[in-house]
């Protein structure tokens, strides 16, 4: 099993707990139950934990699909960015988990709001989950990519073409 093996085994992780904590948050909500809120947040807690596992496993992944014939050097680096906000993103998530579930089973005042502003924050961490797993995708999968471009989905990268400059 090589390093690249290794990343595509751990990566789905970080991507799929905090969806699972945030169905599990709402529930605990929904019912008002503060041990359901307190899975949520280990959920969190984990999705962070994995986070962490799958973000030291890309260095080396990068390194082996780079030798694969075929494999652009611009969706690696697309996809490494965006990554890097939903590891920073997770870990912010983690720790407001932290803070929530200590909050929570302390039974302080605020806890209440730190659950819904858990969620605020969960959706904000799956939007950039969507956009990592999407940007990972596109460096093998030619099948998800945008049609009408070769190049990465991702916003955040700036795609401008060079060129001899006999365009304008």
């Amino acid at each position: 099993m090589n390093q690249a093996h290794v990343h595509l085994v751990l990566n789905h992780l970080p991507i799929i707990f905090p969806l699972v904590g945030l169905l599990v948050m709402v529930g605990g909500i929904i019912l008002r139950s503060d041990i359901i809120k307190r899975i949520a947040y280990s959920i969190f807690i984990i999705g962070a934990l994995s986070a962490i596992v799958a973000f030291i496993t890309g260095e080396g992944a990068e390194e082996v699909v780079e030798k694969v014939q075929g494999v652009s050097d611009q969706f690696i680096k697309a996809h490494e960015e965006i990554a890097d906000v939903f590891a920073a993103l997770s870990y912010i998530l983690g720790g407001i988990s932290l803070i929530a579930f200590w909050a929570n089973w302390k039974q302080k005042s605020f806890s209440n709001a730190l659950s819904f502003s858990t969620v605020i924050f969960c959706l904000v961490v799956l939007f950039y989950a969507q956009k990592t797993g999407t940007s990972g995708g596109e460096i093998r999968h030619t099948e998800i990519r945008n049609s009408t471009s070769a190049t990465p989905s991702t916003p955040e990268i700036n795609t401008t073409k060079k060129s001899g400059g006999d365009e304008d």
